[in-house]
């Protein structure tokens, strides 16, 4: 069963330099229908005016995934992390323990991201933060980004404790990509740039797609876009 909620339908914040739509209850936007996907608590999508962002804040138990849309964010943390992650890469944040954190855009123009946030199968366990890039490849199909499935060992995905992954992929218009669900396994996935056909249903960018007991999706773009997809088991 495919089910998308269209862009407008999903939850709104806006302030002087933020931006932000919630694809799930978080904030002050609260939708008990639409309380999280499994494992799957948080999908922001968040455009951040130049020179500003998110001061020095907490978080505990939660595996955090940036991925990063245009522009760059810059972290910094209690840990003396340090780093920028610009346009296509991504980064992880497991919060663990417990992690104090700032995220700015100290570039010229907006940052747009979506942030993803995971409940770990483990608490309590040592914070961590890391980011890399991922080099576009309209040829090599959906690429683990992060990932904590076993069977993505070795693959170059930023580590999460969650059994659970966070692909990408870049497709152009009238290309066809192919996702073999494992038994139990259902994903929440977003396009970014265009419109996809999953199944023979639509979607438009940024639009929220739930996808639930098929063993097969094919996602076929009407325009060049890229995916975001998470790969999840429901009962985690």
């Amino acid at each position: 069963m495919i089910t998308v909620t269209p862009y407008e339908q999903l939850g709104k914040f806006r302030n002087e330099w933020l931006n932000a739509t919630h694809h799930f209850s978080f904030g002050s936007y609260r939708d008990p229908n639409r309380m999280g996907f499994g494992p799957l608590v948080v999908w922001n999508d968040d455009t951040i005016a130049p020179g500003q962002g998110f001061d020095l804040h907490g978080h505990r138990d939660m595996e955090i995934i940036t991925v990063v849309r245009t522009g760059a964010v810059s972290h910094q943390d209690h840990l003396g992390n340090k780093g920028r992650t610009a346009a296509g890469d991504v980064q992880v944040m497991s919060a663990g323990a417990g992690i104090l954190h700032a995220e700015y855009n100290f570039e010229d123009m907006p940052t747009t991201l979506f942030q993803i946030w995971l409940r770990p199968h483990t608490r309590g366990m040592s914070p961590h933060w890391e980011t890399k890039t991922f080099p576009g490849n309209k040829k090599k199909g959906l690429v683990p980004l992060a990932s904590g499935r076993p069977a993505d060992a070795g693959s170059g995905a930023l580590p999460i404790h969650c059994d659970a992954a966070i692909l990408g992929a870049s497709l152009s218009a009238g290309s066809t990509v192919q996702h073999i669900f494992a038994p139990g396994r259902a994903a929440y996935m977003v396009a970014d740039g265009g419109s996809i056909t999953i199944n023979g249903v639509d979607a438009r960018s940024r639009d929220g797609i739930e996808v639930r007991n098929e063993s097969q999706i094919d996602i076929t773009a009407g325009q060049d876009t890229r995916i975001v997809m998470v790969d999840l088991a429901l009962t985690e």
